[in-house]
């Protein structure tokens, strides 16, 4: 799946982990196959860091014949995220937006069938408000930090595990994972 420089790569990301925010390998790896299982082509990234998860969630989405848009608030991770796309030749499907995440959904229109969000974590019931209007029937959102954050996201999990149209699972990776499938 991965040639020897790319992995390489992905081995130097997860150093750094801690410093960028970074999802687990164990919950990249889960993402990438959920999102090959589904066949998802159109993804939505709410929060970039320093690309490690946009790496994974764009190599599948690029198996598929898809694209990722990307949404980061600051230029000196944009810049990173850019450097580690191109490494890992997944540069061509992936679109980053500049700016706060908020401000960015209101200017999207697209259609997703795969969404994941990690970004500041009071603002994921926003996140969600906003972009499920765009989320496909079948679609997908996952959001990490659930079990690391669990007071900051709890009106994000209350929101969307109550939420009629959504089927939601809490997964117990290191910082813990939701996922939810939009049923209607």
């Amino acid at each position: 799946m991965w040639t020897e420089q790319e992995n390489n790569l992905l081995k130097q990301l997860e150093e750094t982990q801690k410093n960028f925010w970074n999802i687990d390998r164990g919950t990249a790896n889960f993402l990438n196959m959920l999102i090959k299982l589904y066949g998802a082509k159109n993804g939505l990234e709410i929060g970039t860091s320093n690309g490690y998860s946009g790496i994974w969630i764009a190599k599948a989405l690029k198996e598929n014949g898809g694209k990722l848009t990307t949404i980061e608030y600051y230029e000196k991770r944009i810049v990173l995220a850019e450097e580690h796309f191109k490494n890992c030749k997944v540069d061509d499907a992936i679109t980053i937006k500049q700016g706060s995440a908020l401000e960015v959904l209101e200017t999207l229109d697209d259609e997703y069938d795969f969404v994941f969000i990690d970004a500041n974590k009071r603002e994921y019931v926003k996140y969600f408000e906003q972009i499920s209007p765009q989320v496909k029937k079948g679609g997908i959102i996952a959001a990490d930090n659930i079990l690391s954050h669990a007071e900051k996201v709890q009106t994000f999990v209350e929101a969307i595990s109550s939420h009629p149209d959504y089927q939601t699972q809490i997964i117990p990776f290191p910082a813990g994972l939701s996922v939810s499938y939009k049923i209607k």
